[in-house]
């Protein structure tokens, strides 16, 4: 048989913790005072004593007679046999106080959990805005409801913007995949288009399906960090900025890739992950490079931080566009190569940029003018580091 609801709650168990601590304790008082009463006072019951009674040598009668100590023995016995009588009265009336008395103490105690559970069923996954905000003294309930508000800002910041990237990366599919639809319904698949018709078409398929493969990697690149899936290990910089210059500096353009970099940076990290944050940077600058014109990756120290940077001398950024740079999509408007042939990129390669910086504990910052090259710098945490101090606002090089 299922017991009812009330008996089960923990409100119902605290109770009778309550009730039976204060009726123990309450019993044990009187008992404890019962003991000590008998003891001090000798409590007996007055065995009588028949006398006769003469008057002018006349017999009266006879009398019951006892001595005074024995009274007092007797008016003893009776206070203790009431003491008892209305301890144990006292005791069954405390027993029933004690249940009401717990039931107000346990509700009281436990109002905060019931102020959770109801904030708690409010909350959904598609709504993560509502917040518990417990009121009371700084307590291990208090604590726990902070946490909780704590764990529903993070979650709420991943779903909004797990929604933005949905979002924007179909934004982003839906316009290649029109141009590849238009295409096959325009050019190939129709009957009295001409060769050159056709030629045109695949080469406009063939650039957009590039584009599309290119975003699907800088997906996959973005969940595989979010899932923080990597193993880190002993990473040196200067080695990591070397390898991805050697595997990024494929170009056709007389550019120069200059190195200055230091030796015995060391951090823990992901070689890989920064790697493509490298090579990330350096494709921005060999693509906007103008031709011979240098392209610099550099590394170094500064306190317990280490730096790397990626220097060119192309069109610049906007001063009003350095604050976006990082932003997942965004797209400057000097975001074209020398030619004036615009390319489409994702824009989600700075953004993976920040992200993989952040995730190894670092931050990205950008300088750049118009007409004066950008600077892009890596800050990260160097594998001894032990303070807390930020790293510089400025830029540690040139």
């Amino acid at each position: 048989m299922k017991r009812p609801e009330v008996f089960r709650s923990i409100r119902f168990r605290l109770t009778v913790i309550y009730s039976t601590v204060l009726f123990a304790l309450a019993g044990v008082t009187l008992g404890v005072i019962y003991i000590l009463v008998a003891q001090t006072t000798e409590p007996q019951q007055v065995t009588a004593q028949v006398a006769k009674i003469y008057r002018d040598g006349r017999f009266q009668g006879t009398a019951n007679v006892a001595e005074v100590s024995q009274i007092q023995a007797a008016v003893n016995y009776g206070t203790l046999e009431a003491l008892r009588t209305y301890s144990l009265i006292a005791l069954g009336v405390l027993f029933v106080a004690s249940l009401g008395i717990g039931w107000v103490l346990s509700g009281r105690a436990l109002r905060p959990v019931g102020a959770i559970t109801r904030a708690a069923r409010e909350i959904q996954a598609t709504d993560l805005s509502r917040r518990i905000k417990l009121n009371g003294p700084p307590d291990e309930l208090r604590d726990l409801a902070d946490t909780i508000d704590s764990m529903l800002d993070r979650l709420d910041h991943a779903f909004r913007a797990q929604r933005q990237l949905i979002d924007d990366a179909s934004h982003e599919l839906r316009s290649p995949l029109a141009i590849i639809r238009t295409n096959l319904d325009a050019s190939l698949n129709a009957e009295e288009a001409t060769p050159e018709e056709r030629s045109r078409a695949v080469a406009v398929v063939d650039r957009a399906t590039t584009r599309m493969s290119r975003l699907v990697e800088d997906l996959l690149a973005t969940a595989r960090r979010d899932a923080d899936a990597t193993v880190d290990a002993d990473v040196d910089l200067s080695v990591v900025a070397r390898e991805a210059g050697e595997e990024s500096f494929v170009t056709p353009r007389a550019l120069t890739l200059r190195y200055e970099t230091a030796a015995g940076l060391h951090l823990i990290g992901d070689a890989d992950a920064l790697r493509r944050a490298v090579g990330n940077l350096l494709s921005n600058a060999l693509r906007l490079a103008p031709a011979d014109s240098t392209v610099t990756v550099a590394t170094g120290q500064v306190g317990s931080w280490l730096w790397l940077a990626v220097a060119d001398e192309g069109p610049g950024i906007a001063p009003d566009d350095l604050a976006r740079v990082f932003d997942r999509f965004w797209r400057g408007e000097n975001a074209e190569p020398p030619g004036g042939r615009r390319e489409r990129r994702t824009g989600l390669g700075l953004a993976i940029v920040r992200q993989i910086v952040e995730s190894h504990g670092g931050r990205v910052a950008a300088f750049s003018a118009p007409g004066n090259g950008s600077t892009f710098v890596l800050w990260l945490p160097s594998a001894d580091r032990t303070d807390a101090e930020q790293p510089p606002a400025g830029s540690p090089w040139p």
